[in-house]
């Protein structure tokens, strides 16, 4: 593993666990940031927004509660989060070609056990960027107490990310990454806020979803005109734009690689454009998979535990049908 680099942001302090005081950051804003000025080239600090619950905090709001007001506290919750995601480039690098300036690209995912919807493994790795090498990485088994449902995934998985981030933030700081792939979709997603946007909103950092099937929402069909367009990408970096029946372009599906001809569907999360966001997923890709989410998946803890990314399907019947009746079935 590589050892830390020098970073003039490497001195922000990180605030208590993210689940126990909600409006405090994981680590002190530069008053670069308040006066509008392009942040200081090195390791990124990561703020946990004011007013944002995270997952393990809104679980426990959710103890005892009726299903009926758990789904409204999070639509509550996830409306607030919502707001805020930008889905413009916010980094100088994002603007450049070439992407200079990127040094660290990071990959994140929740790896449900088969057959045991109480457990995961959260994982995050850290590679450089451009040559895409391992800098760190992070994989620890969980115990998931929120309930799954449609919709709402990321307040069963996302704070178990955060903790990850936190945990580099201690240790490494000179190794956060400037971006984050998260395993998942963002504003490609049911109620246009997945998980990739849920992390980079409390995380403050750049994030995209890249998910490899689509998400059928908003009139998004796997049909034979969907796999028509993808017949005609031709070469790695070709892409196409995802757009709802709303008229919304929701993401891009990508042709990543020269050598696959199935797609990654690629879509914002967080302070990045989806222009920027298919570029850089295309120039992480040394297979189809883009690294960062290729080795956070090879981790051996995600590679032992990997399984749905949702409950069984008598609990999701149970969830959805019973408790709560409004929500779309589907993944996230």
């Amino acid at each position: 593993m590589a050892g830390c680099r020098s970073s003039s942001a490497a001195n922000a302090q990180l605030a208590s666990r993210h689940h126990t005081a909600v409006s405090k950051s994981l680590s002190k804003r530069r008053h670069d940031d308040d006066a509008g000025m392009a942040p200081a080239r090195g390791a990124p600090e990561v703020t946990l927004q004011e007013g944002a619950a995270p997952g393990s905090a809104m679980a426990r709001k959710a103890a005892g509660k009726a299903p009926e007001e758990i789904l409204l506290d999070w639509k509550r919750e996830q409306a607030l989060l919502k707001a805020r995601v930008v889905d413009q480039d916010t980094e100088a690098w994002q603007l450049d070609p070439a992407f200079s300036g990127l040094q660290r690209v990071g990959g994140v995912d929740v790896s449900f056990v088969k057959d045991d919807s109480g457990s995961a493994c959260a994982s995050l790795v850290v590679l450089s960027y451009p040559e895409l090498e391992v800098l760190y990485e992070d994989c620890r088994m969980v115990t998931l107490t929120a309930p799954y449902v449609s919709g709402f995934l990321a307040f069963r998985e996302v704070s178990f990310l955060v903790d990850a981030m936190q945990r580099l933030q201690e240790r490494e700081p000179c190794l956060m990454p400037q971006v984050l792939f998260v395993d998942g979709n963002g504003v490609l997603h049911h109620r246009g806020f997945g998980v990739a946007c849920h992390l980079g909103v409390l995380t403050d950092l750049p994030c995209i979803g890249v998910a490899k099937k689509l998400l059928q929402v908003d009139g998004l069909e796997n049909n034979a005109l969907h796999k028509e367009k993808i017949q005609l990408l031709k070469a790695g970096g070709d892409s196409f734009p995802l757009m709802g029946g709303s008229g919304t372009v929701l993401g891009r599906a990508l042709r990543s690689h020269d050598h696959s001809t199935k797609p990654l569907y690629v879509s914002v999360g967080h302070k990045i454009s989806l222009e920027a966001a298919v570029r850089l997923t295309h120039s992480c890709c040394k297979f189809r998979i883009p690294e960062p989410v290729r080795q956070v998946n090879g981790l051996p803890g995600a590679r032992r535990h990997k399984g749905r990314k949702r409950a069984p399907k008598e609990s999701q019947k149970s969830l959805q049908a019973d408790a709560f009746p409004s929500e779309p079935p589907g993944k996230l």
